[in-house]
C-alpha cells in the first residue's frame, strides 16, 4: 500500500484515526492500531460499508470498540461515567475487535473467567456485562446510521449472575454508633436517634 496513509487518516501518538468525509457520512473514529496497512483495510471497509448501506440497505459492521467510544463521547455528563469507562476498559481486550453482532454471553466467557480468576466480587463482573448490555440496547433500539438503520437488528440476552457472595450485613456497636451518629445530617441523625441504644 505504499508509505503515504490514505486521505482521511491521520497518525493521532501511535495510533492512526480516520477522519473523512464520503458521500454525505462523516466517519471519525481510531483505527485501534499503529500499523498504517491495517489502518488503510479498516478505512476501506468502512468506505465500502457505507456505499453498501447507500446502495443496497445494508447494514455496516462495527466494532464494538466503535460503540463504547459512541457511548462514553454521548454520556459524559453521567455521574457514573468514569466508573463506565473503567470497566470497558477492562472489557476491550476481550470484545473491543469484535464487530457488535458478535458480541453475546460466549463471546463474554472469557471476560468472566478473567473476572472470576481475580476474585472480584460478582456484583463487579454483574457491572461490566451491564455495560455492555445498555450499549446493545441504544444499538438496537436508539443509535441510526446515515441509512436510517439502527446500529445492530436485535441485542443479545446478557444474563446477569445471581449475587451470592455480598458481604452480610451486621449491626454498629455502641462504641461505632457513638462514633459515626454525631456526623450524620439533621435529617438522618433525627430518623437515627431513635435507634440508638436498639441490639
Amino acid at each position: 500500500m505504499g508509505n503515504q496513509a490514505s486521505s482521511g487518516l491521520t497518525k493521532r501518538g501511535e495510533i492512526w484515526h480516520i477522519d473523512k468525509v464520503f458521500r454525505g457520512v462523516r466517519i471519525r473514529e481510531s483505527t485501534g492500531t499503529g500499523d498504517l496497512d491495517q489502518a488503510e483495510e479498516q478505512l476501506a471497509a468502512r468506505l465500502d460499508a457505507i456505499r453498501k448501506a447507500e446502495v443496497f440497505g445494508v447494514r455496516p459492521d462495527r466494532k464494538f470498540r466503535v460503540a463504547a467510544t459512541k457511548y462514553l463521547e454521548e454520556n459524559q455528563h453521567k455521574k457514573s461515567i468514569a466508573d463506565d469507562a473503567g470497566l470497558l476498559r477492562q472489557l476491550d481486550p476481550f470484545i473491543g475487535d469484535l464487530l457488535m453482532k458478535q458480541v453475546h454471553m460466549r463471546t463474554l466467557q472469557p471476560f468472566i473467567a478473567k473476572r472470576q480468576q481475580d476474585r472480584v466480587k460478582t456484583r463487579t463482573i454483574n457491572a461490566g456485562l451491564e455495560v455492555v448490555r445498555h450499549i446493545l440496547n441504544l444499538a438496537e433500539r436508539e443509535w441510526r446510521d446515515e441509512g436510517g438503520l439502527t446500529w445492530i437488528e436485535r441485542a443479545p440476552k446478557i444474563r446477569l449472575f445471581p449475587i451470592k457472595d455480598r458481604r452480610p450485613p451486621y449491626p454498629l456497636s455502641r462504641e461505632e454508633q457513638a462514633v459515626f451518629f454525631p456526623e450524620l445530617p439533621d435529617h438522618l441523625a433525627r430518623m437515627a436517634d431513635g435507634l440508638v441504644g436498639i441490639d
